[in-house]
């Protein structure tokens, strides 16, 4: 497993739902927000995954909501690949509040697809540390 790599984002009036705090789906897009900008800051962006004819998708996401967040709480929303082999990985994330409480885990099941082909690729990676600027990001 690598270091986790992490991102802060703030808590908007508009991602919260009746009860005030935030909405269950909005923690996919922060989760999401992580994983992309793990991925830019190791220097593979969408269209040199398009280039190389792969796309990341996600295959299975587990969320457990630990606390709640507010409108305006800041949080840092971590990223850690684990690579076990085979044509998956798995991405463990948390939604950490600054006080250091964490309001969610989410792990998640994700893979390559070749974009030609429709299938996932055998190694995925393998492509990540061909075109990562600094695969160490990912623990590779």
């Amino acid at each position: 497993m690598s270091e986790p790599y992490s991102v802060r984002v703030t808590v908007r009036g508009y991602e919260t739902d009746v009860q005030g705090h935030l909405n269950q789906a909005v923690y996919l897009n922060y989760a999401e927000h992580a994983r992309w900008a793990l991925l830019q800051e190791a220097g593979i962006t969408q269209s040199r995954l398009r280039a190389h004819g792969v796309g990341p998708v996600a295959l299975e996401t587990t969320i457990r909501y630990r606390r709640e967040l507010l409108a305006g709480d800041e949080v840092d929303v971590s990223c850690v690949f684990d690579w076990s082999g085979g044509k998956t990985f798995t991405v463990e994330q948390k939604v950490t509040k600054t006080d250091g409480t964490v309001a969610a885990l989410i792990s998640a099941v994700g893979g390559l697809l070749d974009l030609e082909k429709r299938k996932l690729v055998p190694n995925p990676a393998d492509v990540f540390r061909e075109l990562a600027k600094d695969a160490s990001l990912f623990g590779l």
